[in-house]
């Protein structure tokens, strides 16, 4: 356990993931919030935000979702969906399906493996019910290099990583959907799946795919911020562990939290260039922050903010049709870029 003089850690130590910067994505703790409707009220009360309802990712809370859904709703998880309901699906999501992107790896000695997976594929189907769109089954597989040292963590070649999620794009998209949108539970995969969206532009697509970029509501944050009892870290922290205490507070070990530190040894100091070890020599444990404060009620206030921001980008992806028709044009002028695409306007002719 860290000494009380350590108390508090400067927040230009902040880092999120993989050596990366907090972004607007990861920054309210590393962890993606997910439905209101599916966190289990840990005191057992009912009403409220949570309505006390059953955990969707326990057999009780799937056999209760599935019994009191109506016959008339359709499903927004695509395993889930019929081939019949299947086209109706495509059109009220406006063609936009969701993409739920983690890792697997280890998040201190106190969260499961698979936290952002859980986390990203959470915050996709809560904001999806709240704006209809259609959530892909989670994608487990990202950029994760950094923590191939630690037990669990599983990782993919970066040639076959790259070509698995273009297929499943490709696939989503051969399925009716023209809209692709991303949604990260893991700050190491922000540099990857940026260039991952940019090299949509090598080829001509019928399909456009979107990385979500979600800014919280100001007010939610300064709510997030005045009940943390620490304002650094980023992975395995206090913010990171109270989202999974509010979505899965079964698989959470709190207990454990303190046998391990998860301060930064700093061990590259004055480089001024990025290193592939940046992550490793700061955190080695694989543990950033002090989890020992977290509770479920920051987690689910957390969450809610974090799922209400997230539909707001739903809402902007389906009202988006410049996009497509900037990319239409791009691949019609990149095919030959000195060809004039269109004729400007008639010089005067000279007075003779």
């Amino acid at each position: 356990m860290p000494g009380a003089e350590d108390e508090q850690e400067p927040r230009a130590e902040h880092t999120c993931s993989a050596g990366r910067h907090p972004t607007e994505m990861s920054q309210v703790a590393g962890f993606y919030p997910g439905p209101p409707h599916a966190v289990k009220d840990p005191a057992g009360g009912k009403g409220g935000l949570w309505g006390g309802s059953a955990n969707p990712w326990s057999e009780e809370g799937n056999m209760r979702a599935r019994s009191s859904r109506p016959a008339a709703a359709l499903p927004v998880q695509w395993e889930e969906l019929t081939a019949s309901d299947f086209p109706q699906a495509v059109r009220r999501a406006k063609g936009v399906c969701v993409l739920p992107v983690g890792v697997i790896e280890k998040h201190g000695p106190h969260l499961p493996l698979g936290t952002d997976v859980m986390a990203a594929r959470a915050a996709a189907i809560g904001a999806a019910q709240r704006e209809y769109a259609v959530v892909f089954p989670e994608f487990y597989f990202g950029q994760i290099y950094e923590a191939r040292h630690q037990p669990g963590c599983i990782t993919i070649r970066p040639e076959v990583l790259d070509a698995l999620l273009q297929d499943v794009c490709d696939e989503i998209a051969r399925n009716g959907f023209e809209k692709v949108l991303i949604v990260n539970g893991h700050g190491g995969n922000d540099y990857w799946l940026n260039y991952f969206c940019q090299t949509q532009l090598s080829a001509p697509r019928g399909y456009v795919v979107y990385v979500a970029v979600r800014a919280l509501d100001p007010q939610a944050r300064e709510r997030i911020k005045a009940l943390q009892k620490t304002d650094w870290g980023g992975h395995a922290c206090e913010l990171e562990t109270s989202g999974i205490m509010a979505i899965r507070p079964d698989l959470v070990q709190l207990e454990k939290a303190g046998e391990e530190s998860g301060r930064p040894l700093k061990r590259l100091q004055g480089l001024d260039a990025f290193t592939a070890m940046f992550w490793y020599a700061n955190f080695p444990n694989h543990y950033a922050g002090d989890a020992s404060p977290a509770t479920a009620e920051l987690g689910k206030i957390a969450l809610e903010a974090g799922v209400e921001a997230l539909a707001k980008v739903y809402r902007a992806i389906k009202r988006d049709q410049v996009t497509a028709k900037l990319q239409e044009e791009f691949f019609g002028r990149s095919e030959a870029p000195l060809r004039k695409t269109a004729r400007g306007p008639k010089r005067p002719r000279r007075a003779r």
